[in-house]
């Protein structure tokens, strides 16, 4: 039974001039009863848009839909119907990418999840407040009762995640469009919300519209995969098919994209730092005169060794001390225990000394570069500090660098905001590569970016590491990009370091339970991983 059907959409806007252009051009499909659709893509391509025109959600009248678009749900036209509010989070529900923009941080979570019932059911507060209990203990919340009275904030992002998915199927609806769920959260904490809107669906009969630019999400819960690119929907077939032949370019790219294990030759080299003993830790609790009585241990009696033009990969999800040992390395943290820099403590070493051998590359390079600052400012600001250079020499190392990343001298006059989020992380790298250092500390470097333009760093770093022989700790929680970068991995949990190898050890022979968990989840299903590989290389050599 066909329960959606979207015929000819084409969704455009209307821009400051009056001048109208196309974002969606005709696009086609269908949703049947029972059934998950993925639709994958990268950032930009449509998918958000489809999926916001659905609900009815789009900024009408700058928005536009062209004369032929049609969105059918049971046969009744839901595009400029009047009545779209008894549809909206009654039959059709949609679940946002972060769910702190989208639960209101002045109301409990009980609050919120029992409006959307009071509203489409019509029943008293106290039949409310018993259905949300209900919910929040069938998403697997704990202490559902106590929760009750929480705010967001008071909560981590799986279980605000949770709260959103119990608010989206408290009315039952026959469909869930879930937009980039996972994108925020670990991979273990992931894996627990795919299971559970697969098991949600077994026990409601709802149909779901799964929304990532991650195939390896969308093949571990799809039953079909449309694929998007440039508003247009360029391959749809079953997910099965999809995996094992795909026929588009793009799709394939999307594929192979961070799946080549790097090759270890396993060559001996020497040790640039040396972490030992090393113990993280802050008051959680102060007697009446102010002084500690109890503390949290972020990073508990740790020791790392960082070989010379190699990669250390960190894995470990939120809260595992990942990036306060990173920020020990650069001597960001007070800490116990001793680093060593080349034998020299870096304790001993002027401050001014260590930022120039030790850069850093974050998360979000929207956040770490200055939006007041033109480009040229940004990545020259480390020549001023730390050499002593003319105006034309300082221009002429910028233009350098820049071209060492990828991009073209003639941005320098431009602003951060004027460039996409892959071309904004080159400029941070190049920023970071502009003082010659010897160590890069990565801090998730990828985990903003489409799958796509996160493989295309990657081979960035892979061929700067190359040219330049840096020494990179490379931090992240998604073990798909640590396959693809590290010569060694540790793994930390709670503080700790509990297991460190070899990277293809470390992958296809974990020994510790917590690191088989983080790579099953990571696998999200993955099955046969050598004859895949084997594909992978196979298309690599032909591109």
């Amino acid at each position: 039974m066909c329960l959606l059907k979207v015929n000819n959409l084409s969704i455009g806007f209307h821009s400051s001039n009056n001048y109208k252009y196309k974002i969606i051009k005709n696009i086609n499909f269908k949703l049947k009863k029972g059934e998950v659709l993925g639709i994958v893509g990268e950032s930009g391509s449509g998918k958000s848009l489809t999926a916001l025109s659905i609900m009815g959600l789009l900024p009408y009248p700058k928005a536009f839909h062209g004369k032929e678009s049609s969105i059918k749900f049971n046969d009744i036209e839901l595009l400029d119907n009047p009545k779209i509010n008894e549809y909206r989070g009654n039959k059709i529900s949609y679940i946002f990418q972060e769910p702190m923009s989208s639960l209101n941080p002045l109301h409990t979570i009980g609050k919120q999840i029992a409006e959307t019932l009071i509203i489409h059911q019509k029943i008293t507060e106290k039949q409310a407040y018993d259905e949300t209990i209900k919910l929040l203990s069938l998403t697997g919340i704990k202490s559902a009762k106590e929760k009750y009275k929480s705010y967001p904030h008071e909560l981590s992002g799986g279980q605000r995640q949770r709260v959103m998915l119990a608010m989206a199927i408290a009315n039952k609806p026959d469909i869930l469009i879930a937009d980039e769920p996972t994108t925020a959260l670990d991979v273990t904490i992931a894996s627990q919300i795919l299971d559970l809107l697969i098991e949600l669906k077994e026990k409601i009969g709802m149909s779901i519209i799964f929304i990532s630019h991650d195939l390896n999400i969308i093949r571990r819960i799809s039953d079909r995969v449309l694929v998007m690119k440039s508003g247009r929907i360029v391959e749809e077939d079953t997910c099965d098919n999809i995996f094992k032949h795909p026929r588009h370019s793009y799709t394939k790219a999307l594929i192979y994209s961070f799946n080549k294990l790097k090759e270890n030759k396993n060559i001996k080299q020497p040790t640039v730092v040396e972490a030992k003993n090393i113990t993280v830790k802050f008051p959680t609790k102060k007697s009446f005169l102010g002084k500690a009585k109890e503390y949290l241990y972020a990073v508990n009696n740790v020791s790392l060794k960082l070989k010379k033009g190699k990669t250390l990969g960190l894995v470990g999800e939120s809260g595992s001390g990942k990036t306060t040992l990173a920020m020990s390395f650069a001597g960001l943290n007070s800490y116990e225990g001793n680093i060593f820099y080349q034998n020299d403590n870096i304790k001993h070493i002027k401050y001014k000394e260590l930022r120039k051998k030790v850069q850093i590359v974050f998360q979000d390079p929207y956040n770490s570069l200055n939006p007041r600052m033109i480009i040229k400012d940004i990545i020259g600001e480390g020549l001023k500090v730390h050499f002593k250079l003319s105006k034309e020499q300082e221009l002429d190392k910028i233009k350098k660098v820049l071209t060492e990343v990828g991009m073209k001298p003639d941005c320098l006059n431009k602003f951060p905001h004027e460039f996409s989020g892959g071309q904004r992380q080159r400029i941070a790298i190049a920023r970071a590569l502009v003082v010659e250092p010897e160590i890069l500390i990565l801090d998730e470097p990828t985990s903003a970016l489409d799958v796509t333009i996160a493989a295309q760093i990657i081979s960035l770093l892979q061929k700067i590491q190359d040219i330049r022989g840096l020494s990179y700790l490379f931090i992240s929680h998604d073990i798909k990009a640590v396959r693809a970068l590290a010569d060694d991995i540790a793994v930390m949990k709670d503080g700790k370091i509990v297991e460190l190898n070899y990277a293809s050890k470390v992958l296809h022979n974990p020994i510790n339970s917590y690191t088989k968990k983080l790579i099953q989840s990571a696998n999200m299903g993955r099955k046969n991983e050598t004859k895949l590989y084997k594909k992978y290389n196979k298309y690599n050599r032909k591109v």
